[in-house]
């Protein structure tokens, strides 16, 4: 049937994804090869080749996911009514990320994608596209709370995206290698922040 047909491939994608992630994991992004991705299925190249052209084909569709999950995320808060304060949202993100690096989650990869991005033209264009979408939802999320007031009208909201953005590598990253920092550590460290005026050149 029709359906059955529709299930059967999607487990089918996710089996080859799974054992992708694993491989990745273990052996890094570069170092793996396509054939250690039919290995680690149980699938031959053939039945992996139909689903994904290419290891890379593969990197995005992991990533896709992941960061679309995410995006969901960021999506409901910026619209969400009322808009939810600054550090409760990076709060929530910010713990997102951390569980979605759990059992070796598909978030352990991002720093991987993002060096191989650097010099592999196609992973990098999936990166860019992906991290400018994410800026373009902080910028929304900026503007909701200007105009509920919790920020001055005049904000630019595009810097404030890029800034807001860059604490999440740097969180990510000292989840990763450190093991000491926390959604609870962001959000503290940006009421503090946000209390210090002075920190803040006049404009």
């Amino acid at each position: 049937m029709p359906r059955v047909s529709e299930e059967h491939l999607e487990r089918r994608r996710q089996q080859i994804l799974d054992a992708a992630r694993v491989c990745f994991i273990r052996k890094g992004l570069h170092e793996t090869s396509m054939q250690d991705i039919f290995t680690e299925s149980g699938l031959s190249a053939g039945a992996v080749y139909r689903y994904f052209r290419s290891k890379n084909a593969i990197i995005e569709a992991i990533t896709l996911t992941t960061i679309g999950d995410v995006r969901a995320l960021l999506t409901r808060l910026a619209h969400q009514d009322p808009v939810p304060p600054l550090d409760e949202t990076i709060g929530t993100v910010c713990a997102r990320l951390m569980e979605l690096t759990e059992n070796d989650g598909p978030v352990r990869l991002a720093p991987q994608a993002w060096a191989l991005a650097l010099y592999d033209p196609e992973v990098g264009g999936h990166v860019r596209e992906t991290v400018i979408a994410m800026r373009d939802l902080w910028a929304l999320y900026i503007r909701r709370l200007a105009e509920a007031g919790a920020l001055p009208a005049d904000t630019d909201a595009e810097a404030a995206a890029k800034a807001l953005f860059g604490l999440m590598p740097g969180f990510l990253l000292q989840h990763l290698l450190i093991g000491d920092v926390t959604p609870e550590d962001l959000r503290h460290g940006v009421r503090a922040l946000a209390r210090q005026s002075t920190l803040a050149a006049p404009v």
